[in-house]
């Protein structure tokens, strides 16, 4: 099942003098509600697969981080702190209540953050293919390398920010990378082209796009951060994943040993390509947290 949003039914949250874009449905529903949060240069509608089937279940929430989706694109430093920030502020003002916090890429980097450094509103963590730097004995230059050096392969370039930005934002460039590390291409449509491109479009996304992959501070360490992390971590991993190798997800393994792995027959973006293997994942993980649940 898949959701199309309409210009009438979006819903909008004031953080920081900036507008944030949200989805909220399955409010009627009793449960932990859960919190999805997308990858780089993606949004809400990349969970268009799985927040309806969610939402018959449990409360359901998906929000697009500062600078991606239908979110405001400030000029301004962008790191996990900032996107931590963001998701426990709408946590408390939104929310109103701990949630299960499920990231992909990018987002499952910041969802970490989120988790180790406020528990309190964080029921358990699943990641999927989550990105972020282990430690190697060097220091990563930037949020850039949040993304492993296959990733950086295809984004860091030696081209001014903005040339970058103009190829990166062609449809065509778009649907190439999506094939790229996607094990299922027919499910890299038209229309998931198209909701990756029409951010692209927005006044300040190229300076997103700088700030991001260029000048943002330093990120913590997944390492330090997972040895903070005392929760419940799940990590559904699409295993034929270029960027966010098997590899690296028994990386996440070895320093969190509590960690459940489970490996699926997907690339990088796993809740897209196998949403309804998924959907249930994230139903039977959350269910767990019921007995512990905010009143």
């Amino acid at each position: 099942m898949t959701t199309t949003l309409s210009q009438s039914a979006l819903t909008f949250w004031q953080w920081r003098g900036h507008s944030v874009h949200y989805v909220a449905a399955g409010l009627d529903k009793p449960g932990v509600p859960l919190l999805l949060i997308h990858g780089f240069g993606a949004s809400t509608d990349h969970w268009r697969k799985n927040i309806a089937p969610l939402a018959e279940h449990r409360p359901v929430y998906a929000i697009d981080m500062l600078g991606f989706g239908r979110s405001a694109k400030p000029n301004v430093a962008y790191s996990g702190e900032l996107w931590r920030d963001q998701f426990r502020d709408f946590c408390e003002e939104i929310v109103g209540q701990p949630v299960v916090a499920a990231g992909n890429s990018l987002g499952g980097y910041a969802a970490l953050v989120l988790a180790a450094d406020h528990p309190e509103w964080v029921k358990g963590l699943v990641l999927l293919n989550g990105a972020g730097p282990f430690y190697d004995g060097k220091k990563p230059e930037g949020i850039q390398k949040l993304f492993n050096d296959t990733a950086m392969g295809v984004f860091q370039q030696s081209w001014a920010s903005w040339l970058l930005f103009q190829y990166f934002r062609q449809k065509s460039t778009i649907r190439n990378v999506l094939l790229k590390v996607y094990k299922d291409h027919s499910a890299v449509t038209d229309q998931l082209v198209e909701d990756i491109y029409r951010p692209s479009c927005d006044l300040g996304a190229v300076e997103v796009f700088g700030s991001v992959f260029q000048s943002s501070p330093q990120g913590r360490y997944v390492d330090e951060l997972l040895n903070q992390l005392k929760l419940p971590l799940l990590l559904l991993w699409g295993q034929f994943d270029p960027w966010m190798t098997v590899t690296r997800a028994e990386r996440f393994v070895k320093a969190y040993p509590a960690a459940q792995l489970k490996l699926l027959e997907a690339g990088h973006c796993p809740h897209d390509e196998r949403p309804e293997i998924v959907n249930q994942y994230l139903l039977d993980w959350a269910v767990q947290f019921e007995s512990a649940r905010s009143t």
